[in-house]
């Protein structure tokens, strides 16, 4: 069955898209932690992050690095955070968060809640930053 990020990659349903290649591809999440909390994932629909292949996990950090550094250029913080917890959608995925406190990369505390305008602007940012 499809996942729900196999969906935004088919785009069955709508994702705000920051980076892309053939194999990998990152997007905002929608009920992010703070502005600017991207998810990066294969393409290939695995649940696992150690279930990847060494070079499709390699190449996945190697991907979640650059798309780190534009969001560092895009979202003022300290660094970026990552994460990666997989329990929610059965396909892996890697968070990349915006942290200027510890308090920011807490899964526990209430989500955002931004306008699809809100997630617009800020995917554009993002997406300027992308070498």
């Amino acid at each position: 069955m499809s996942t729900i990020f196999s969906k935004i990659i088919n785009r069955e349903i709508p994702g705000h898209i920051v980076a892309e290649d053939d194999t990998y591809i990152a997007f905002l999440d929608i009920n992010p932690l703070v502005h600017g909390h991207c998810l990066v994932i294969p393409k290939r629909e695995v649940d696992y992050i150690f279930d990847l292949e060494d070079a499709q996990l390699e190449g996945l950090m190697i991907f979640a690095k650059k798309v780190a550094k534009a969001v560092e250029k895009a979202i003022p913080c300290k660094r970026v955070g990552v994460a990666v917890i997989g329990l929610e959608v059965p396909h892996t995925h890697v968070h990349l968060v915006p942290l200027n406190t510890m308090d920011d990369i807490n899964f526990t505390r209430p989500k955002l809640n931004p306008s699809n305008e809100e997630l617009s602007k800020v995917a554009e940012k993002i997406r300027q930053g992308i070498k």
